[in-house]
């Protein structure tokens, strides 16, 4: 994802579903494990508990 976010235009991630569907597609467009948190927190404010246990539940 080559495109610039600025901070007052993200979208907040709370809800469990929407950062999965968020996880699921960062991870199609080829990122990995370790490369997700950066590019999840760059584009969007996420929970990340939440975040956290989906990627603990999906390893």
């Amino acid at each position: 994802m080559d495109h610039y976010v600025e901070d007052n235009a993200k979208q907040r991630l709370i809800d469990r579903l929407d950062i999965l569907t968020a996880v699921n597609i960062l991870r199609s467009q080829g990122y990995e494990h370790e490369e997700l948190i950066l590019e999840i927190t760059r584009i969007f404010y996420v929970d990340l508990d939440e975040f956290n246990e989906i990627v603990r539940a999906a390893a």
